[in-house]
């Protein structure tokens, strides 16, 4: 009888052993399931409004943004990286704007754009393993940050790669130069619209919605090429998506100056 019992322990001791091993290929199947990286990529633009906090999250560099078409990416870096301004460059990392939607808000911004929380998690994804007070400072800033421009994304980078961009067809350096501009009036543009949504779901930081008028330049072909400064609304909007008949004058189409009504459709 104690033989049998001390045989069972033996076992009992083994199979904890075994599941104790099977912890390596459980964490590696957690890695595995953790959200790719965003990839952006667009030319370099350094500017000079670097502020202290901003220089906190920057890794004490300049002020570097990636410009992809229309959108304006601010980029963050862990730690300090050279770029090149008018360099063609590929981002990896956390878009943070569109990981703080997808972790997501119980209570749709009603209580504050972004949550706290959501930022500690968003740098964690980019940067993990930090000491715990570079963590919270790098939160803060995020959190600042997005509070205050919302709309204009961040781009927390872990690895930045030029792009060589020799063997691109070079551009003509009158392209462009001939090509007429109009304005026309926002009602009359609407009507040759064939593409695109006019109404969005509000985002979370202005969750009451409304309607906005937002400028914006159509190229020729009939996409939105240029975005106006003002609300951040409009810069929320996917531009991509719309599509116009192209205006033309004397047989040539033309670039138009015009708004767009767009309307956001408030957060239950």
């Amino acid at each position: 009888m104690n033989r049998t019992a001390g045989s069972f322990c033996l076992l009992a001791l083994a199979i904890a052993g075994l599941g104790g091993c099977s912890s390596g290929p459980a964490a590696n199947e957690a890695k595995k399931a953790a959200a790719p990286l965003d990839k952006i990529q667009g030319k370099a633009l350094i500017t000079g409004e670097n502020t202290g906090t901003d220089a906190a999250l920057n890794a004490g560099g300049p002020s570097v943004y990636l410009i992809d078409g229309l959108h304006r990416y601010r980029l963050f870096f862990n730690t300090a990286a050279e770029v090149v301004a008018g360099k063609e460059y590929l981002a990896e990392g956390v878009n943070a704007q569109k990981a703080i939607d997808d972790i997501g808000d119980p209570d749709q911004g009603k209580n504050g754009y972004p949550l706290e929380s959501s930022c500690d998690r968003v740098v964690k994804m980019a940067w993990s393993n930090l000491p715990f007070d570079v963590q919270d400072g790098k939160t803060t800033v995020l959190q600042a940050r997005v509070k205050r421009y919302p709309a204009r994304p961040v781009f927390l980078v872990t690895k930045l790669t030029p792009v060589d961009t020799t063997s691109a067809a070079p551009k003509k350096e009158d392209e462009g130069k001939d090509i007429a501009e109009v304005t026309v009036a926002a009602e009359k543009q609407a009507a040759l619209k064939t593409e695109g949504p006019t109404v969005q779901p509000a985002p979370l930081w202005e969750p009451a919605g409304g309607t906005v008028l937002c400028k914006v330049t159509i190229d020729p072909e009939g996409k939105v090429s240029a975005l106006g400064t003002g609300m951040q609304l409009c810069e929320a909007v996917p531009w991509s998506q719309f599509k116009y008949q192209p205006t033309v004058q004397r047989g040539k189409a033309v670039k138009v100056k015009t708004e767009v009504e767009v309307r956001f459709e408030a957060r239950k």
